[in-house]
């Protein structure tokens, strides 16, 4: 698909019998007839389909991650459960074993002290003219991240990448300093930030294993080199070597 630039590959089951596809394959059969498309008569259109995160926060047996307070528990935390890739039904375990340490510790743990936030000051912002940019923005982000970032990587796609999301970061910044801040707005800049992360990441690899390939560096390495962005330098992560800092 990405060589071709094709939208999607095609499956064609046309060759077996009507009855035997039903039969076997219902829930298959179901939904494509609801989309239009005959399976026991027309090939099924086929795209690869994005699945969880595996891993990415490193904690400590109780779940805790290096931020005070802050619990990672489930696929988004790095706790050694997933291994190199996601695991069929690792995820139940993270949540029962991880949940339940999580829980133990913030119950023994004293809470933390109130913080006052003060009022959120608007003043000098206006409502937004135009939010055909934060729609746009969110799909490009979307679309570009699926197609240089996705399945399978390279060094230039990569690059990219990188050079769209500065440019995304600048414009998402300009606009909260110059306009009422929304839900979609948040979130957008928080995307933006997970992809930086994610590209950034990708780009010290030097190997592919697990879920990470790269065309440039298909092979891997005899030993697993560590591609965690520290959050702070001086605070370094378990198992950490020497790797370029986000501050």
């Amino acid at each position: 698909m990405k060589k071709r630039g094709l939208d999607s590959v095609y499956l064609d089951i046309s060759h077996k019998p009507a009855e035997f596809i039903i039969e076997h394959f219902p829930t298959i059969y179901d939904r494509c007839r609801a989309l239009g498309i005959d399976i026991t008569r027309e090939p099924i259109p086929v795209v690869p389909a994005m699945h969880f995160t595996g891993g990415g926060l490193i904690t400590d047996l109780a779940a805790r991650t290096d931020l005070q307070h802050l619990y990672a528990v489930g696929e988004v935390a790095c706790t050694g459960l997933h291994g190199a890739n996601r695991l069929a039904s690792n995820s139940l375990l993270e949540c029962l074993v991880f949940g339940r340490a999580a829980a133990a510790d913030i119950l023994a743990s004293p809470g933390a002290p109130e913080v006052e936030i003060p009022e959120w000051d608007a003043s000098r912002v206006t409502d937004a003219d135009e939010e055909i940019v934060l729609a746009h923005n969110w799909d490009e982000l979307r679309r570009f991240m699926w197609d240089y970032v996705g399945i399978v990587r390279t060094n230039k796609r990569l690059a990219r990448a990188a050079r769209r999301i500065r440019l995304l970061t600048e414009e998402i910044n300009e606009y909260y300093k110059n306009f009422r801040v929304s839900n979609d707005l948040i979130e957008l800049r928080n995307l933006v930030l997970t992809a930086d992360l994610i590209v950034r990441s990708a780009q010290l690899r030097r190997e592919s294993r697990g879920l990470h390939f790269s065309s440039d560096y298909p092979d891997m390495l005899p030993i697993t080199g560590n591609t965690v962005l520290n959050p702070r330098p001086g605070r370094v992560c378990p198992g950490a070597c020497d790797l370029p800092t986000l501050e």
